[in-house]
């Protein structure tokens, strides 16, 4: 069926506001793809450096355009679990280019960070901004000029959305991510959370924890709870980046290794020297971008993607808002229920059926556009399948079954969990913000008390401590957006507002800085906009004022007679400690040119 009218509507807008920016985008894509192959473009001394370390017959190959040559960008590191396996891609994928009558070099290696090492670190001021810097060095990375398509090695937070930016970038080039799959299911996520709590109440020590933590990240994969890592991986398969069935595949499974080859093959087929051309930035358009949105809300997916899935729209020439990603969560149901949202999961997930079965729902009832071009070809209902190996150790995809093989993961669309998506949009005169109220329990949705502010996420800890925060309060903690110390997530924070809720008080939490991928039970009103250091009106509110978070209005104020809130003067912050250390002093040029969180937090627009 076609696609839903308030979807269609909502996209149609997309397309008609982003008409000067998007033609222009695509008119540059096909100027640089009617130069055709560019290896002949070069000198010979180009060509020479080039290929220096090629055999003989790939060499050969290389001299003309008629053997196509395979881009790697990878974020191989040791330290990441979900970027480990990416060790051995690259033998695999020359390999398989070679065995499909082509050629693959590694182009370029780009950083991925790890949050979950940098939580409450210094470190995490660098993260948000990493993800432009990995768009800026895959472009390094292809800028040889050497390559008729790319792939792309990448899973978690940052390095997704910054390997897309690069993609669309060079949109000119046919581009396949090709995922390494989620780490096989440890020490359940809501007994690591109770863990978490317990440690922040005194009640067990460091080793408890770190026994704890061990055992829920325990070896090579993404972290098997619902956070942006994963939320990335059902993107890039909503939005038609990876070959189908892909996304949530064990690492080290004769599967994982046989998409992985397959994706090379397809990578290969889809160039300029052949009859399927697929150029990444005509591939990905304003369809594409909602299929990802609405992705995002059916699966109560993470709140950081409301800032990345606009930058990445923005590299397209698409201009995506926040009240368009407001408004298709109104629209679309949520039907997956994974930790935090749940108690499963994405091993859970995929075991239920997965992406198959998720947009196989969707579409049913239009919630996704069918026609859009992906990797695999034409139409997104070539991805309601399952991934398999047949007796010959190939990839064969039968249709996912009709119904979940667990309701209380993934629902059928006619019985969804909820009827309405998992991020909403909130705004007031403390300006705008974002809030995930899929994990929130409903009575929880509209909270009403005073003001305790903080300047940064280590004044809330101590607070707890001394046991000041045994009331009802919203603790606004600013000073954090990308402009003030580049937006760290705060996730540090979760545990022991989820002890205070849990005590029975009323409490939220307003910031201008990021929680993360696995905001949970405490409503979070985030990535306030204007921030802090950008005048917003965020800092402006003092202790004691009242404060309504209605997350089903949507709405979000400072209950003080508007006169008076008006002629207060913002509070300044002493950010000389943010400046320096773990790398931070080379990122002052971001913080000083980063947009606002409602536009991506780009440095790029």
């Amino acid at each position: 069926m076609g696609a839903h009218s308030g979807i269609e509507a909502i996209t149609a807008r997309i397309v008609e506001r982003s008409k000067p920016h998007r033609e222009a985008y695509i008119d540059r894509v096909r100027r640089a793809a009617s130069r055709g192959p560019h290896r002949t473009t070069l000198s010979c001394g180009n060509l020479a450096h080039g290929f220096a370390v090629c055999s003989p017959a790939e060499k050969d190959a290389l001299a003309g355009d008629v053997v196509p040559n395979l881009g790697i960008i990878t974020s191989y590191n040791d330290m990441l679990s979900a970027h480990q396996p990416y060790e051995t891609f690259p033998a695999i994928i020359r390999e398989a280019a070679r065995a499909a009558g082509g050629i693959a070099q590694v182009a370029g290696g780009v950083p991925a960070m790890c949050d979950g090492v940098t939580q409450g670190q210094p470190g995490m001021e660098l993260s948000l901004f990493s993800r432009d810097a990995i768009a800026m060095s895959a472009g390094i990375g292809l800028s040889h000029n050497m390559f008729d398509a790319a792939v792309y090695l990448g899973i978690c937070d940052k390095i997704v959305p910054g390997l897309v930016i690069a993609a669309l970038s060079f949109g000119h080039l046919p581009a396949v991510f090709i995922p390494a799959g989620p780490m096989t299911t440890g020490l359940p996520n809501d007994e690591k959370s109770r863990i978490r709590q317990l440690y922040a109440e005194g009640k067990v020590g460091r080793a408890e924890l770190l026994e704890a933590e061990s055992k829920s990240y325990h070896g090579p994969g993404t972290c098997t709870f619902y956070g942006t890592a994963n939320s990335n991986q059902m993107l890039m398969e909503i939005m038609g980046f990876h070959m189908p069935g892909a996304s949530f595949v064990n690492p080290g499974t004769p599967l994982r290794e046989a998409l992985t080859r397959e994706a090379v093959k397809r990578a290969l087929a889809i160039t300029a020297l052949g009859n399927e051309f697929t150029p990444a930035g005509e591939m990905i358009d304003e369809r594409s971008i909602v299929n990802g949105v609405v992705g995002l809300h059916a699966t109560g997916g993470s709140t950081n993607h409301t800032m990345h899935i606009v930058a990445m729209a923005r590299a397209a020439g698409i201009h995506l808002t926040w009240e368009d990603i407001s408004e298709l969560s109104d629209i679309v149901p949520l039907l997956a229920r994974v930790y935090p949202n749940g108690l499963a999961d994405v091993n859970h997930f995929h075991a239920a059926g997965g992406m198959g079965f998720l947009i196989r729902e969707l579409l049913k009832t239009g919630m996704v556009h069918d026609d859009v071009r992906t990797v695999f070809g034409h139409g997104l209902e070539a991805y309601t399948v399952e991934a398999k190996l047949d007796e010959k150790g190939l990839v064969t995809r039968p249709t996912v079954p009709q119904t979940s093989g667990d309701p209380k993961v993934l629902a059928q669309i006619e019985t969804p969990f909820q009827p309405t998506g998992g991020l909403k949009m909130l705004t007031g005169n403390i300006g705008k913000g974002v809030i995930k109220i899929s994990a929130v329990k409903p009575e929880r949705h509209i909270i009403e008390a005073p003001a305790i502010v903080f300047h940064d996420q280590q004044e809330l800890q101590d607070a707890f401590k001394r046991g000041d925060l045994n009331r009802d309060f919203i603790a606004v903690v600013r000073f954090q957006g990308p402009q003030a110390n580049g937006m760290p997530e705060l996730h540090r924070l979760t545990p022991p507002l989820g002890v205070l809720q849990d005590r029975g008080f009323k409490v939220a939490l307003l910031t201008d800085g990021r929680m993360s991928g696995a905001s949970g039970k405490v409503p979070a009103a985030i990535h306030m906009t204007p921030e802090a250091c950008d005048g917003g009106a965020i800092a402006k509110i003092q202790n004691g004022d009242m404060i309504r978070l209605d997350a089903v209005a949507g709405t979000l104020e400072v209950l003080v007679d508007a006169a008076e809130f008006e002629a207060r003067l913002p509070a300044k912050a002493d950010l000389s400690e943010n400046e320096f250390g773990m790398g931070r002093e080379l990122f002052a040029a971001f913080r000083r040119n980063v947009g606002r969180a409602e536009h991506g937090a780009s440095v790029f627009s």
